[in-house]
């Protein structure tokens, strides 16, 4: 439960620059699908970067202790 509730205060504290990012793109002339989907997309590209890095960042540790290391 505490990890959704830092989630949750992480959200509320980049809720007012995620709707000022909207707004300017929507200024610029965005329509609002279009800003919505380029939100959306941007923001599953971030979660498969992070993702992919901690699943690197993992097995990095496990392939060294096995002998994997470059230095082996």
């Amino acid at each position: 439960m505490a990890h959704m509730k830092h989630n949750l205060t992480c959200r509320q504290s980049l809720a007012s620059a995620f709707q000022a990012l909207s707004d300017e793109a929507l200024k610029a002339g965005w329509s609002e699908d279009d800003v919505a989907l380029a939100l959306a997309e941007l923001a599953e590209e971030r979660v498969i970067e992070v993702t992919a890095k901690v699943i690197t960042e993992g097995f990095i540790p496990q392939l060294v202790a096995a002998g994997g290391g470059r230095n082996s």
